[in-house]
């Protein structure tokens, strides 16, 4: 039996911890649930003081993302610890870090972050913190001068070839007479023409993950593009798990009152190492690039970036879905417009155009084998380091939904109980404990 979600809840003016964001209802934008006036006032209690301010503490906690912010709030509340969080980064909740621009719109800074998930133990986990806008992301990709649906479905299929498959079945076979047969899949090309054949991998895949990944997808592991898989019905949700929203105040101010208990002492634009030999602790919980933390023992573990030009328009719209995606033409791969996706509404708009890069901060781990044994050396190290645990995407290059990182930072909690009561635990999160 499948577990009961909670349903997104309406609006409600909130205000955060410490004076932080107030968000106010207005009137419903079709289809995309409440509208949304957003405004914030105050600052966050968090500044960046000496660290010699900060006294012993039961636990340390690198990074104040998903993974960093969620354990150390149960190690707060559920286990009465003193943990002390620190980011070299000058703002909570990691790359789902969102902020009023200069125009007073809404926007995240480091590309759209969309919340979607089955697993009923992380809605009600973040439901503690924040209240939900319900939200049903769709993504358009511009293919031969025409905005079309994607994933790529039969709605897809009928507006690009001006067919009229009328159901599951036909369509299915429809996929069946396009798609080639390939004896052994060797790489995502191979996965991708096995199920939708070479002129739709043409048109929507090649050249999109060409600009993703530097890389043909002949010469990417098949693991990379095997969730793309062809739909037969005329669902053109992007995402199909059984709940779907967004922290109706925004990221940020969720993680400000994940942050808020009062046996967690924040601190930004800090690097832990600053703080070891300073600040007295018991145990660490890094969140952080698992290589960085041994000093590059064994080299580098490569990652593919993001560059993002965040760009505010004298206009209310410029798209009819919050994303656009660009497989065959511009340097960019995408366009978000924020006020999709929070509802907010004013007079003008703000979109991000996402530019891959080989270097920069790293978001994408790179699927290739020589990749995974390099990382398994840095995971034998880690098992090795008493009173550490790891967690998170850049500590166990691992590519992670939000609500797999949240899954996962509840397991590590766990672990961590058990390790304080005496009882053997893991010191590096198992990927086979991710989902919730």
């Amino acid at each position: 039996m499948g577990e009961v979600l909670p349903s997104p809840v309406g609006p409600r003016a909130t205000t955060s911890p410490g004076g932080g964001a107030v968000v106010l209802p207005s009137p419903a934008a079709a289809g995309e649930g409440p509208s949304t006036r957003i405004t914030r006032v105050g600052a966050v209690p968090w500044s960046v003081p000496r660290v010699g301010q900060v006294r012993g503490v039961d636990v340390l906690v690198v990074g104040a993302g998903f993974a960093g912010a969620v354990i150390a709030e149960r190690l707060a509340s559920q286990a009465g610890k003193r943990v002390l969080v620190c980011d070299r980064r000058p703002h909570v909740a990691g790359n789902a870090h969102d902020h009023l621009d200069e125009a007073g719109i809404l926007v995240h800074q480091y590309g759209p972050h969309i919340f979607h998930t089955s697993a009923a133990r992380v809605v009600a986990y973040l439901s503690q913190f924040t209240e939900w806008r319900p939200y049903e992301h769709r993504v358009l990709a511009q293919v031969d001068g025409r905005l079309l649906p994607v994933p790529i479905s039969r709605a897809t299929v009928n507006q690009l070839y001006g067919l009229e498959l009328p159901d599951e079945a036909a369509c299915a076979a429809w996929f069946a007479s396009v798609a080639e047969p390939v004896a052994q899949v060797r790489n995502s090309e191979d996965i991708v023409v096995s199920k939708v054949g070479r002129a739709l991998y043409e048109k929507f895949v090649r050249n999109y993950t060409r600009k993703q990944w530097g890389l043909d997808p002949s010469e990417l592991d098949a693991s990379v593009l095997a969730r793309i898989a062809p739909r037969t019905n005329d669902d053109v949700r992007y995402f199909t798990d059984s709940f779907q929203a967004m922290p109706r105040d925004g990221y940020t101010a969720m993680f400000e009152r994940i942050l808020a208990h009062p046996n967690i002492t924040v601190r930004l634009g800090v690097d832990y190492r600053e703080l070891i030999g300073v600040v007295p602790f018991q145990t660490m919980v890094y969140t952080g690039p698992i290589d960085e933390f041994f000093g590059m023992q064994f080299g580098k573990l490569p990652y593919r970036s993001l560059e993002f030009r965040h760009e505010t328009l004298p206009v209310d719209r410029v798209q009819p879905v919050a994303v656009v995606n660009f497989p065959n033409d511009h340097d960019y791969t995408r366009r978000t417009e924020f006020k999709h996706l929070t509802g907010q509404a004013h007079a003008r708009t703000s979109v991000v155009y996402e530019f891959p890069r080989a270097t920069g901060d790293p978001y994408y781990p790179v699927p290739r084998p020589e990749n995974a044994a390099l990382y398994r050396k840095y995971r034998e190290l880690a098992q090795q380091t008493p009173d550490t645990f790891f967690a998170g995407r850049l500590a166990t290059y691992q590519y992670y939904d939000m609500h797999q990182v949240v899954g996962q930072a509840l397991t590590v909690f766990g672990e961590i109980a058990m390790a304080r009561a005496g009882r053997p635990a893991s010191p590096l999160a198992g990927r086979d404990r991710v989902l919730g």
